[in-house]
């Protein structure tokens, strides 16, 4: 396609949200207007099925759940009074605890003010507030944030390294809907104990935001914690940024929430209009089913050209792929349905993996993040009337064009500015593309039955090593591992049993494993 006609084309499919001033471009996405037309039965019916959800349909029918995500920046949709109520209660609730705060008037026991805040989650209640503290918090900021956000010993024992004599000002926010998350639970065990180690009562600095009589929320109430907020059950993890989940650490960090939320709800607007050209999502969903032959063939790569949305592209992970990673479709097909998604930043990315974007493997197809605004105030000069701002503008522009020109896919998103109103308008603007495009494809985006049976394998681990820890404690001697799943009854665990009693051994958890490791057969284990 030549020049003229490429700008055609551009003017063509460009979406601009007059409002919000953003742009959507999908014109170097290589679909023809027969391929649209084909499409169109599919856009009205999931623009229908769309609404239906907003009204408060059944979505997750294993757990009889609505999905409500939509209503936490509009309660007037909200389905019955009782929600509205609700939306509007916790919102004031964060706000007015956000506050207190920051202006001094809640204090800790052991400090004048809270400093830091250390949120405790994992999943979609650790992802969004991360992307969030990253675009938007002050890089100076009066109460800075610290994740805990895995089980994993070492990087908790960095966190609290980090925060170091600064724990006796420490606010920490566990987040966990069934409060039984073992991950969250872990990191709030461990919180609780480095307070001990501190002679601090973790009670008087401790916030949950969890559901309505959960586990979680009887042990803030039992113990006597500051706040708990509520996690709806009509709200699932990845869409959870803009409820308490992510709200309470936004606020606390000073970031405008309610920009946020206004953000997103203009961008609702603009995606629920039942026009493929007219609706940014939809333009979305179907350069999405396009790329990937409404299979998933193809990875989205996501490049924000803006350090400040450096994380966009882990946030859009696990939004898109634990919402589209399904192995059966509405109608009980197996159709393993997916979209794999990852991402840099640029130009950082111009020295990683651009050379395979553009002349590698061609699985995939580009979503590329520009941000018009370059800094606040002027910028000098690195070469006569060129910026370094010019210099990133001019690398998107290379690298989206070095794409087309061999043949490889590209979206690109414009916003003129990092904002609270821009980033909650692009969550929002991809939370609607991940229901559309389920739409499309005929899947369930708010059932994720394989997490569940990944926290259940894992749990089933654990059993096994209470049982050979057991069964070692018993025995004579030195035990081989085929003897130890012997007198479990559990040959076919061999290798589960070998990797618990290495894991044991390696930590002095009172297992010594003996033999040449290179042959697992020969070890034998003993209790110590």
């Amino acid at each position: 396609m030549d020049a003229a006609a490429l700008w055609k084309r551009y003017q063509d499919w460009l979406y601009y949200h007059e409002g919000l001033g953003i742009y959507v471009d999908i014109s170097r996405m290589r679909f023809d207007d027969a391929f649209v037309a084909k499409l169109a039965p599919q856009f009205e019916k999931a623009f229908k099925a769309v609404d239906e959800l907003e009204a408060g349909a059944i979505a997750n029918p294993d757990e009889n759940r609505m999905v409500g995500h939509y209503w936490l920046r509009d309660a007037d949709l909200a389905p019955s009074e009782a929600l509205k109520k609700d939306i509007v209660e916790t919102l004031s609730a964060v706000k007015t605890f956000a506050q207190k705060v920051r202006s001094g008037s809640l204090t800790p026991p052991a400090a004048e003010r809270f400093t830091d805040i250390l949120s405790i989650g994992i999943g979609g209640s650790a992802l969004g507030p991360q992307f969030v503290s990253k675009a938007l918090a002050s890089t100076q900021p009066d109460i800075d944030i610290h994740f805990i956000d895995n089980t994993d010993p070492i990087g908790i024992d960095h966190t609290f390294e980090e925060i170091g004599d600064r724990i006796k000002s420490t606010l920490v926010i566990v987040i966990s809907k069934s409060g039984g998350t073992p991950e969250t639970r872990n990191g709030m065990v461990e919180a609780k104990a480095a307070y001990e180690r501190a002679g601090l009562d973790f009670s008087k600095y401790a916030v949950a935001v969890t559901g309505e009589d959960s586990k979680l929320d009887k042990i803030a109430s039992s113990e006597g914690w500051l706040a708990s907020f509520p996690m709806h059950d009509w709200v699932g993890g990845r869409t959870s940024e803009l409820s308490a989940v992510g709200l309470l650490p936004a606020a606390l960090q000073g970031i405008d929430i309610q920009g946020m939320l206004d953000g997103a709800k203009e961008m609702d607007i603009a995606t629920r209009v039942h026009d493929l050209k007219q609706n940014p999502a939809a333009l979305l969903a179907l350069a999405w089913y396009f790329s990937g032959n409404g299979k998933g063939e193809k990875d989205m790569v996501v490049l924000p050209y803006k350090d400040s949305l450096l994380l966009f592209s882990r946030y859009l992970q696990q939004l898109v792929m634990e919402s589209l990673g399904k192995e059966k479709d509405l109608d009980g097909n197996t159709v393993y349905q997916g979209i794999a998604v990852y991402g840099n930043k640029g130009s950082t990315d111009q020295h990683a993996y651009v050379q395979q974007l553009r002349e590698g493997v061609p699985n995939f197809f580009v979503t590329l993040i520009e941000v018009l605004q370059d800094r606040e105030g002027t910028s000098v000069d690195v070469e006569p009337g060129v910026t370094a701002g010019d210099y990133l503008s001019g690398l998107l522009q290379g690298t989206r064009q070095a794409l087309y020109d061999n043949q490889r896919d590209s979206i690109t998103i414009t916003v003129p500015e990092v904002t609270p109103r821009l980033v909650g308008a692009l969550i929002a603007l991809y939370e609607r593309t991940v229901s559309i495009y389920a739409y499309l494809v005929n899947i369930n985006a708010y059932h994720q039955p394989g997490v569940e049976a990944g926290k259940k394998a894992a749990a089933d681990v654990l059993e096994i090593q209470n049982q050979v820890k057991a069964v070692l404690s018993e025995a004579d001697g030195p035990l081989s591992l085929a003897q130890i799943a012997d007198k479990m009854s559990a040959a076919d665990k061999v290798e589960n049993i070998y990797k618990i009693v290495r894991h044991l051994d390696a930590n002095g958890r009172g297992v010594k494993v003996e033999g040449d490791p290179r042959q697992p057969d020969s070890l034998m284990v003993s209790a110590q």
